[in-house]
């Protein structure tokens, strides 16, 4: 079913992987609920609408496109759907908004089932892509490096070095290390394992603890919270939502777009610079999207952490499979989970070891081409500084069309650029990102 040994894998290699794979992005289930409680939703609500949302997107990813990608809530859009409430000083609560999620999702659905996103991703320049591909590992260990305290603010220069003696970083310093001399030894499934080492560590050294239990029932307080598409529609025009829904189909669109270029070249499975069962991939965060504002939680969108599984050998949907089970196991041991996601040093290092093996990506960038290297530039440098794939992404948009103008070269350029460099603009300049 899954084409094991046409891809050169094995089901070891692609459990492995999906055991790396949830590690890697398990706080998702911890720091979602914690971030939608701001905007009042209750944090157990919250918590299974992440598994299922995660749970749907994920197993229609393994089944139905045979991709090592899994699919969750994003970070970033939950923060913007949190902020979205708050700023309204009441006049919007979280079923309105997630009202407009929905209507997102659906419009999300309706693309994907149209060659609109097909088309999108054949027409990024291979500059791009490759760029898309490089700052997307910057991003990723950037994120692992501000999480295990190895980057910490700093007033002078917006970040700076850590503190290298505190417990959290020196666990982090040396469960990188054994990760390090695992893949340096070309072990299979070195990230995995470094994982499981620095967990050991964590545990004998007091900084992983299971105090709260292992198991816990799953609940939804307030059950399913929005269905109707015409309600919902309703919602999102008597609030004048309009920009929300744009903001949310824009970001989702692309992070996930880029996501999935990142994580397809890393793996190897772009096919003459194309996508194989595309649609089907693209479908998978349309309907996780849609299921999770029905339940409760912020839009879905492809996990960068999916680069870790493929780095760990994962080649085939039996690695998002993988991934989606543990998420369902999840929904029973949120104690458990909460407790090894907390410790950021036992996930840190692989983070940071697929950025740097993501950044290879580069070499491929045309650089003695200017009009195509500098849009690639601003790719690379505003994913981690603006820690957006999104934004990334925009800058490279906006800016690969005015170079090729500036050119002469303007006729090159795929009409579809054109269109979305001047939805970009609007979403940088007016719409909150």
């Amino acid at each position: 079913m899954f084409h094991i040994k046409e891809n050169n894998t094995t089901i070891k290699t692609e459990v492995t992987a999906g055991m790396t794979t949830f590690l890697t992005m398990a706080y998702i289930v911890i720091v979602n609920p914690v971030i939608l409680g701001a905007a009042g939703v209750p944090f157990d609500q919250v918590f299974l609408a992440t598994i299922i949302a995660a749970a749907i997107g994920t197993l229609w990813m393994a089944l139905a496109a045979n991709y090592p990608i899994a699919i969750a809530p994003g970070m970033g859009l939950n923060a913007y759907f949190t902020s979205m409430v708050l700023g309204s000083n009441g006049a919007i609560d979280y079923v309105t908004a997630f009202a407009a999620v929905f209507v997102a999702g659906l419009i999300f659905i309706l693309l994907s089932l149209t060659s609109l996103r097909k088309v999108l991703i054949q027409a990024i320049p291979e500059n791009l892509k490759h760029a898309i591909t490089a700052g997307i590992g910057l991003f990723v260990a950037f994120i692992g490096m501000r999480l295990s305290g190895l980057i910490v603010a700093n007033e002078a220069n917006l970040v700076g070095l850590g503190d290298l003696t505190s417990p959290p970083v020196a666990l982090t310093l040396l469960g990188l290390l054994i990760t390090v001399i695992f893949m340096s030894l070309n072990i299979s499934g070195g990230i995995f394992y470094g994982m499981i080492v620095t967990g050991i560590v964590a545990f004998f050294t007091g900084q992983l603890k299971f105090e709260t239990g292992f198991i816990k029932l799953p609940s939804l307080p307030e059950g399913i919270l929005i269905w109707n598409p015409l309600e919902a529609l309703q919602l999102v025009i008597e609030y004048g939502l309009y920009g929300v829904v744009f903001s949310f189909l824009l970001v989702t669109l692309f992070d996930t777009t880029g996501t999935m270029i990142g994580v397809a070249k890393q793996a190897g499975l772009l096919k003459d610079n194309k996508m194989p069962r595309m649609r089907q991939a693209l479908l998978a965060d349309s309907f996780a999207a849609t299921a999770g504002a029905m339940v409760g939680t912020s839009p879905t969108t492809a996990y960068v952490e999916s680069t870790a599984g493929v780095a760990a050998g994962g080649r085939t949907g039996l690695t998002s499979l993988t991934v989606a089970v543990l998420f369902i196991l999840a929904a029973f041991f949120g104690p458990l989970v909460g407790s090894l996601s907390s410790v950021a040093a036992i996930t840190a290092p692989a983070l940071i070891i697929v950025g740097s093996l993501m950044i290879g990506a580069v070499k491929q960038i045309e650089w003695e081409k200017f009009d195509e290297a500098f849009p690639a530039f601003l790719i690379v440098l505003a994913m981690p500084l603006t820690s957006s794939i999104a934004t990334g992404i925009a800058f490279g948009f906006i800016s690969y069309p005015l170079m090729k103008i500036f050119k002469g070269k303007g006729k090159s350029v795929h009409p579809i650029l054109y269109v979305f460099a001047i939805l970009f603009t609007i979403q940088l300049l007016i719409a909150p990102h």
